[in-house]
């Protein structure tokens, strides 16, 4: 028989706590339901963007 292997273990986003990355926790890639909510309302306050740059003039449409 084979051994299982271990998840891979990641940090949290939210807190920094390691966890394992298994496909059983709803959560992933945090470690908890309210990690995860904490990191959505940031997003949702504009906390974290998305850098976004104008098109270059010769993308635009005449």
């Amino acid at each position: 028989m084979s051994e299982p292997t271990k998840p891979p273990m990641v940090r949290c986003p939210s807190c920094g706590e390691t966890v394992p990355y298994r496909t059983d926790n709803p959560y992933r890639p945090f470690c908890s339901k309210g990690c995860k909510a904490i990191d959505l309302g940031a997003w949702a306050s504009e906390q974290f963007r998305v850098e976004a740059k104008p098109p270059a003039a010769e993308d635009l449409p005449d």
